[in-house]
């Protein structure tokens, strides 16, 4: 018999939870405190969207594979769909090369399907987005970003700044913390109102909101002037300082400009970045040359993949954290 066979799989449960932080630490680097901890109950317990459904493979009593979904909702004129987000999929060193991968994600999704999810999106790097794709997920493309560099000088450090950006934000006393500038319901509730609803977008109310950029170690912060409200963070990405707007929320494009110059003013990133098909040329913002992260797709209860451009999608959807 193979050591795959041997291998049991079933759903995960509250009791598995420190057995799986160390599967963390021992496959994904994760530390073993408190804030690794309480990072996994926010993003997977503490979701608006509800519970991450999660899957553990066992050799006997010990976990060695891990395959956690995260709950997602999007809308598209007046319509919603129960989505997920492939997260956090983990396999003990010792077990690797043995189907773990693909046998929590077959299994897993057989479930998802019949309770009638829709669909898993994810945004895979280079290394894992072949095993996806062999297993039925589809390419829908590549995200447009758009970016504004500091001056001449950060835009040739930024080209040169070929790696990967770290997944920690650098702390930050650049406008205010999320959670201040996320305080006024009222403002938030009209700003969302606006949204436009012709294409595939995350349905997003205040609670979302606050949840999404409410975990303090992740350094979220904001900015609400002249009626709109921007909230991003920075990270490093080689040698650059980097900043990232999660989502821009304002009444008109005059707003939306000011606002995107000001975050890059005071951030002092050396870029700063957002998801957009219409970069802002009057503050200096121009489409990232090669584009940004791949966006895939894998049909579950609904059929036909949405083309690149039915989406309206943000930092704040599809970055990982």
């Amino acid at each position: 018999m193979s050591a795959e066979i041997e291998l049991t799989v079933r759903q995960a449960s509250d009791d598995d939870l420190p057995h799986i932080l160390e599967l963390l630490e021992s496959s994904l680097g994760w530390v073993p405190d408190e804030q690794y901890s309480a990072f996994y109950r926010w993003k997977h317990h503490q979701n608006p969207f509800g519970r991450s459904p999660a899957w553990v493979a066992l050799d006997g009593q010990r976990i060695v594979g891990l395959r956690v979904w995260l709950r997602w909702r999007f809308r598209r004129r007046g319509r919603t769909w129960q989505a997920v987000r492939a997260v956090d999929t983990a396999t003990h060193p010792d077990y690797q090369g043995r189907g773990i991968f693909r046998r929590l994600t077959t299994s897993s999704l057989e479930v998802l399907m019949a309770e009638g999810v829709s669909h898993v999106f994810n945004t895979p790097n280079e290394q894992s987005r072949p095993g996806y794709l062999k297993m039925g997920w589809e390419q829908v493309g590549k995200l447009p970003v758009g970016v504004r560099f500091r001056s001449p000088v950060a835009a040739a450090s930024a080209v040169r700044a070929r790696v990967p950006a770290d997944k920690w934000s650098l702390p930050s006393e650049a406008g205010l913390p999320a959670e201040e500038v996320l305080a006024d319901a009222g403002l938030l509730e009209d700003l969302l109102a606006r949204l436009p609803d012709d294409r595939i977008r995350t349905d997003l109310d205040v609670e979302v909101l606050r949840w999404r950029y409410g975990f303090a170690p992740l350094h979220y912060r904001g900015l609400a002037e002249d009626g709109g409200v921007v909230l991003f963070r920075l990270r490093r990405r080689g040698p650059a300082t980097e900043g990232v707007i999660g989502h821009l929320l304002a009444p008109d494009d005059d707003v939306a400009r000011r606002l995107v110059a000001r975050v890059a003013k005071v951030s002092k990133a050396d870029q700063v970045l957002r998801i957009t098909d219409a970069p802002f040329s009057r503050v200096g913002e121009l489409p990232l040359p090669g584009g940004g992260p791949i966006l895939t797709w894998r049909e579950l209860s609904d059929s036909g993949m949405p083309e690149l451009s039915e989406w309206d999608l943000t930092m704040g959807d599809v970055e990982l954290f």
